[in-house]
């Protein structure tokens, strides 16, 4: 069986938002990276806004589970990294920018 395609990873991400802001985990920017081996094992390296978020842990139970049900995937291994740290003027998309007021 075929493992699945970044894109089609970034696809499962997208409809995950954060609570608090009401906007994707991936249109924040909080994705860094995907790395998929030919396995099917998916490593998908993200962050928060901030350590103390509240939601950090079922916000990363939510993307696993996202990612998990692709096709190909054998196991998803979620890596939560702190740097570079986030910054919403670097790493978010326009959209979001948008919605949160940053020009």
């Amino acid at each position: 069986m075929p493992v699945p395609t970044k894109e089609q990873v970034i696809e499962a991400l997208k409809p995950i938002h954060d609570p608090e802001i009401r906007i994707g985990i991936v249109d924040l920017g909080l994705v860094y990276d995907i790395l998929i081996e030919d396995t099917g094992k998916v490593t998908i390296k993200m962050t928060l806004t901030t350590p103390a978020c509240p939601y950090g842990d079922m916000l990363l139970a939510m993307a696993k589970r996202a990612v998990e049900g692709l096709d190909g995937v054998t196991e998803v291994e979620m890596v939560l990294v702190w740097d570079p740290p986030w910054d919403p003027k670097e790493m978010c998309s326009e959209g979001a920018k948008d919605l949160l007021g940053i020009w």
